[in-house]
């Protein structure tokens, strides 16, 4: 899920919000977002400690950020619901394939 942040808070964009359904998911696709950003000339300001088992990953792209959770740590949280006011970003299969 996308938020589009811009109208409810100064410090970012777009929230990314992601879940795994194991900590050792959660890892390998937050690892798999930081390999991809960093292709194209993006770093994380957050770092993420190897094999992190916090259930709750985030990467801070400055004006994006993701947020990578295992899922039972996604339903307790409830960042949907915490930031209701910002509004949902329908994304397509198009736009997220990398352009040539």
């Amino acid at each position: 899920m996308v938020l589009d942040m811009r109208e409810v808070c100064n410090f970012c964009e777009y929230f990314v919000l992601a879940s795994g359904s194991s900590l050792r998911q959660v890892n390998a696709l937050a690892d798999t977002i930081q390999e991809e950003m960093k292709k194209g000339g993006f770093r994380s300001l957050s770092s993420v400690p190897a094999s992190d088992a916090s259930g709750w990953i985030v990467l801070d792209y400055s004006s994006v950020i993701v947020h990578m959770f295992h899922a039972p740590q996604r339903e307790f949280y409830d960042l949907e619901h915490l930031w209701s006011d910002a509004k949902r970003v329908r994304i397509t299969a198009q736009k997220l394939r990398p352009s040539k």
